[in-house]
């Protein structure tokens, strides 16, 4: 939603993961103005920072230190000097501003880390009972997607990070829960917040994200390994919703500069080449062939495979003759007329290049070849 105003928003801890993915998230929006609140600058600027914004997104805190005082300042002090210094604005320019703070389930534990992140939420939820100041908390399990630091707080990170690099990774217990929250819908839920889509939290202030998903410590090692293996065997996983399309973003990201492309099989013969380009477990596979002009391929029959053939380059000759009443069918297409031809069970087949140059064809079949069961028999036409 593009409001006809701009708004002016405050995001503490803005150089953090959440931070980082935040400011792209609203730089996207030419109705959002970031003004952003960083550990090198001292609670005494954040009056001056409030002056006329709209929303704050409180994600500043202390998540490792071993010193537990830190905890104290970067998580509890800090919250309550924002607090304060929200509400003396709030008051000034006689106006809600919301507060959205992100916590952390270890709030609930009795820890260094707990208790400040705890002592945070008191603060604020103090401060939420100025009807000026909404306050917003969501206490956050494991969080991850692109851009969290490996090696640091997120087990996520860290195996995507160190499985792309062929790295070892440490598993104590590979039954151990994992509940789960993805960057881009935590995304989501703050910016309907910030656009009213949403109603902040009621008399307790707390609310949760949507979706969270549950794994085991050893599914996700194992689920990420498959996505490095996919690059050898071209069978990628599910990856089109759920938690699976989320850890396969995140691991992607994780990739080294010099991993961004990859290799695959190309076979070659007197007709042309032939590339396998990628398999899934349910939906088939893709690949594409090249055929020389005058040259024919194919020239077989299946039971009950499907194929899509899409000429993207030169001009080629479709042939079909039916198994049983010998019926034959012919139809021309070129690169110059996107067309997808389909094969028909029961039905042989076969595609020429009739052209003055080499045909390249785009190729998808319902099933990854079998060749113990390859449901492909030769008939020429």
């Amino acid at each position: 939603m593009l409001r006809t105003k701009p708004i002016k928003v405050l995001i503490t801890g803005a150089n953090g993961f959440v931070g980082w993915n935040l400011q792209l998230r609203l730089r996207e929006r030419c109705d959002v103005q970031v003004v952003c609140y960083n550990r090198n600058q001292h609670t005494g600027q954040l009056a001056e920072l409030l002056e006329e914004v709209n929303f704050v997104f409180h994600l500043a805190g202390i998540n490792r230190s071993h010193d537990p005082s830190e905890f104290v300042t970067g998580n509890t002090n800090l919250t309550r000097d924002l607090c304060l210094a929200v509400a003396v604005a709030a008051r000034s320019a006689d106006r809600p501003i919301p507060i959205l703070y992100t916590s952390s389930t270890q709030a609930a534990q009795d820890n260094a880390y707990g208790r400040s992140k705890r002592d945070a939420e008191d603060a604020l939820v103090v401060t939420g009972q100025d009807p000026l100041v909404p306050v917003h908390v969501l206490r956050l399990p494991n969080l991850f997607g692109k851009w969290s630091q490996p090696n640091y707080n997120s087990v996520v990170a860290t195996f995507c990070h160190n499985i792309a690099r062929d790295l070892p990774i440490q598993i104590n217990d590979p039954q151990a829960k994992l509940t789960l929250v993805y960057i881009d819908d935590l995304l989501d839920h703050f910016v309907k917040l910030m656009d009213g889509e949403a109603h902040m939290a009621g008399s307790d202030s707390f609310a949760t994200v949507q979706p969270q998903y549950t794994t085991t410590v050893g599914d996700l090692a194992q689920l990420i390994r498959k996505f490095r293996d996919s690059r050898r065997s071209l069978v990628i996983e599910r990856v089109g919703t759920s938690l699976v399309r989320a850890l396969y973003a995140t691991y992607v990201s994780y990739l080294p500069e010099e991993a961004f492309a990859y290799d695959v099989q190309q076979h070659t013969d007197q007709r042309g080449v032939f590339v396998e380009i990628l398999k899934t477990p349910d939906c088939g596979q893709f690949s594409f062939f090249t055929a020389y002009p005058g040259v024919t391929r194919g020239g077989h029959y299946h039971h009950s495979k499907t194929e899509k053939f899409l000429v993207i380059k030169g001009q080629a000759l479709f042939r079909f003759r039916h198994m049983q009443t010998g019926q034959t069918h012919e139809l021309q297409t070129s690169g110059d007329r996107p067309q997808i031809v389909e094969t028909v069970p029961g039905w042989t087949h076969d595609i020429t290049n009739t052209g003055p140059e080499e045909i390249v064809v785009m190729l998808w079949a319902n099933e990854i070849f079998d060749r113990a069961h390859p449901d492909t028999y030769d008939c020429p036409l």
